[in-house]
C-alpha cells in the first residue's frame, strides 16, 4: 500500500453540485488541489463559471437544476465517468409547523431530498458498470437535535441519511460507497438569517463545543477523505463534522466536588 497516493485523484474527475458558493465551492477547490479534474455544477451558470475561474484549468463550469430530472439523467450520461459526485445544494424556510404552507413544504423536500434520491438513482448505476466510486451527499445535525422551526428541513435532512444507508446496501457489491457529511452550523448564504441576528449567532456559537461556527472550507477536508482512496471500506456512514455540538449536552460547566 503506497499511502502517499491516498488523497491523489490524478486521472479522476469529480462532480460537484452546488459548487457555486459556499461548502460547494470549498469542496471543488480542495478536490483539485489534490490533482482531480473538477466539473462545477450550480444551477446558476455565474457562479459555475466564477468557481471553475478560481480553479483554473482544472475545472470545467456546468448548469445543473437538481429539481429537473431529465436534467440530471442527462448528466449522468455526460460524467459517467466521474469517480465521485458530491452534492451541497439545499434549502430551509425557518417556520413553525402550523405556519407552514405545502408549497414550502415541497420546495424543502424536493430541493433536499427529492434531487438527493435523483442523483443517487442517476449516477450510482453509472459508477457500478465502471467498477465502483463515491457518492458524498450532505445531511446535518439537524437529522439528529432539533429546534423549533426547523421540522421539514430536519426531516429532509434525517431522510437523507436513510436513503443513504439503503444506496450504501444496494450499490455496495458493485464498490459504489455512498456517505453523508453532517455539518453544524456553517457560515453560508442559508444561514444568513441567523448570522444577521447577533443574539442568535452566539448563541448557536455556545452550542458547539469549539464554541464558534464554522467556516466552509472546514467541510471541504471531509468531503476529499470520502472520496479518496483513504476511506475505500467506509459505506453507508454519517461523518459529523458539527464542532461536537451533538456530543455536548449544556453549557454549564459543574464546580469541583
Amino acid at each position: 500500500m503506497d499511502y502517499s497516493k491516498l488523497f491523489q485523484f490524478s486521472d479522476s474527475r469529480v462532480l460537484v453540485i452546488g459548487a457555486g458558493s459556499g461548502i460547494g465551492r470549498e469542496s471543488a477547490i480542495a478536490l483539485a488541489a489534490h490533482g482531480a479534474s473538477v466539473i462545477c455544477a450550480d444551477s446558476d451558470e455565474t457562479t459555475a463559471r466564477a468557481t471553475a475561474a478560481l480553479i483554473g484549468g482544472a475545472a470545467t463550469p456546468k448548469v445543473l437544476d437538481v429539481l429537473d430530472h431529465a436534467a440530471i439523467r442527462a448528466a449522468a450520461d455526460e460524467y459517467s465517468d466521474v469517480s465521485a459526485l458530491v452534492f451541497t445544494a439545499a434549502t430551509n424556510v425557518r417556520k413553525r409547523i402550523v405556519d407552514y404552507t405545502m408549497d414550502e413544504f415541497d420546495r424543502v423536500l424536493n430541493l433536499n431530498l427529492r434531487s438527493s434520491f435523483a442523483l443517487i438513482q442517476a449516477f450510482a448505476p453509472k459508477m457500478a458498470l465502471r467498477g465502483g466510486g463515491s457518492i458524498i451527499g450532505f445531511s446535518s445535525i439537524r437529522a439528529f437535535t432539533v429546534e423549533p422551526g426547523q421540522s421539514v428541513y430536519a426531516a429532509t435532512k434525517a431522510g437523507l441519511v436513510q436513503l443513504v444507508r439503503t444506496a450504501a446496501a444496494e450499490f455496495g457489491p458493485a464498490n459504489v460507497r455512498v456517505n453523508v457529511i453532517a455539518p453544524g452550523i456553517v457560515e453560508t448564504p442559508l444561514t444568513s438569517q441567523i448570522k444577521d441576528d447577533q443574539e442568535w449567532y452566539s448563541a448557536y456559537a455556545q452550542k458547539s463545543a469549539l464554541g464558534r461556527w464554522s467556516k466552509p472550507e472546514e467541510l471541504a477536508g471531509a468531503v476529499v477523505y470520502l472520496a479518496s482512496h483513504a476511506s475505500t471500506f467506509v459505506t453507508g456512514s454519517v461523518l459529523m463534522v458539527d464542532g461536537g455540538w451533538t456530543a455536548v449536552d449544556g453549557r454549564f460547566d459543574p464546580p469541583n466536588s
